[in-house]
């Protein structure tokens, strides 16, 4: 999966190093507003950046309890090591590193745990629940380079990016003004048993490049009062970067979108600390000893698409409806189907509990359900040209994030809610295995194309047909 090549600077203290599907699996970046800001905070040196979490409609024990639920399920779903003395170390740091980490004293229960993935990624779960794949223990060169991943993936919980993300989807669909009357006065609560889930947690970890960058700020930090060497964060960055140059791009960038200029505002941030601690630390004994313990186990082989597991079928969908509003459309979908908002608040899915599974990278995939798009487009709703050339667009997306996706039937002219709409039939991969059936419908309207996508194996799509045109048929467009 990863293409090496040489490009580290040396003046950094380093020396060269040999260095999916958007339709039925969607997950994307939300944009962020949250800014750098200024607080009186203690710290080695007044002069550095004062990072503050965004809007939050969580409480720092919710973010714990939601971490807590989803970290059980990711353990039901990654492939771990499974290797006392490595989850051992990464605790030891990840503790030393927690300590400097500006929590407002919120006791955060940290754990910590190897991933047996070569891939080149981490991640943080709400709470401080941390989760490090081999593969960036195995491309790190010294213990300061590990810590700055694992000080970058501490500051997303200190900041709480994850539930500040949920905060912004879920507002973004409308739903904080009328909590009341959707999650019966329990906005928090509702968004628990929502997002509980890890295979359906995407927008707990899809971060903007905004809370990237200020993960990268506030790690720089941490690294410089740990004692370590926070040159080596911008050093480990400039390995993925010429990483990312290569056919196939380390997997940290596709859930950590790559801020601009995100060596230099390392490099600020060291500048404006004071530069380099004295006898920064740059490596340990004990990292070389783990280091050859995890490039000595046993490979875990990724699960393929459509081998996340036998796995029962979902249940039929329920023949009571409950209602959706968005700002723009209400419909009816079944009762026994979960809402999973897009992280960037344009979309949904709803599934039956077993819809979402793992696509075999730790992602979820939709399997059974329907997905609800935007897409920017402009042109007159009644205009037959301007929509299929909209929906065109959409379509080829699609395909672009889905190689094996194709069209089975080309766009037939439908209505929805009275207006002119494209029906159109595509066949994909199924992420439990076989192909399975994508019926697209596409409408134009004031907010850009709005698309319906509804997904289903083939072999049962004639069960989950006539609920799908029930789905359709309650759409109601309110503007």
């Amino acid at each position: 999966m990863n293409a090496w090549s040489t490009n580290v600077n040396p003046a950094r203290g380093g020396a060269p190093q040999a260095c999916r599907r958007l339709g039925a699996r969607t997950a994307s970046a939300s944009v962020s507003f949250l800014c750098l800001s200024f607080l009186l905070t203690p710290g080695a040196s007044a002069q550095r950046t004062q990072l503050k979490p965004g809007w939050n409609m969580f409480t720092p024990q919710q973010d714990i309890e939601v971490g807590k639920r989803a970290s059980v399920d990711a353990q039901k779903v990654l492939p771990l090591c499974n290797a006392p003395k490595v989850d051992a170390y990464l605790t030891q740091l990840g503790n030393r590193l927690g300590a400097k980490l500006p929590t407002g004293g919120v006791q955060y229960p940290f754990e910590f745990h190897c991933v047996n993935d070569k891939a080149i990624n981490a991640f943080a779960l709400p709470g401080g629940f941390v989760y490090i794949n081999r593969g960036a223990i195995e491309a790190a060169d010294n213990e300061a380079q590990l810590a700055g991943v694992m000080a970058h993936e501490l500051s997303h919980v200190a900041l709480r990016h994850g539930t500040n993300q949920a905060t912004k989807a879920q507002a973004a669909e409308g739903f904080l003004g009328i909590a009341s009357g959707i999650f019966g006065g329990s906005t928090g609560g509702a968004l628990l048993t929502q997002l509980g889930a890890f295979a359906a947690g995407g927008v707990l970890l899809r971060y903007s490049r905004t809370a990237e960058s200020q993960a990268d700020v506030m790690g720089t930090q941490v690294l410089y009062d740990s004692g370590y060497d926070p040159r080596a964060m911008a050093q480990f960055f400039e390995k993925l970067e010429a990483e990312s140059k290569g056919k196939n791009p380390p997997e940290f960038f596709s859930d950590h979108p790559n801020p601009e200029h995100r060596v230099e505002r390392v490099d600020e941030e060291i500048d404006k600390l004071g530069g380099l601690p004295p006898n920064p630390k740059r490596d340990s004994q004990e990292f070389e000893a783990i280091k050859r313990e995890v490039l000595a186990l046993p490979v875990v082989k990724k699960l393929s698409r459509g081998a996340a597991g036998p796995g029962a079928a979902p249940a039929q969908p329920s023949a009571n409806f409950a209602t959706y509003q968005a700002n723009s459309y209400t419909l009816n979908y079944p009762d026994n189907w979960k809402k999973y908002p897009d992280s960037n608040g344009s979309g949904i899915s709803f599934a039956p509990e077993g819809g979402v599974v793992d696509d075999g990278s730790g992602h979820g995939a939709l399997a059974y359900g329907l997905i609800i798009g935007v897409s920017q487009a402009k042109g007159d709703p009644n205009d037959w040209e301007a929509l299929n050339n909209a929906t065109q667009q959409v379509l080829r997306e699609l395909q672009k994030s889905n190689p094996s996706m194709k069209i089975s039937k080309q766009a037939e002219r439908v209505r929805l809610n009275g207006q002119p709409g494209l029906a159109t039939y595509l066949s994909n991969d199924s992420p439990v295995g076989g192909q399975e059936t994508d019926w697209v419908i596409s409408t134009l309207r004031p907010e850009g194309l709005v698309y319906f996508v509804c997904v289903a194996p083939q072999s049962a799509y004639q069960k989950y047909d006539k609920t799908f045109n029930a789905i359709l048929d309650s759409v109601r467009f309110t503007k």
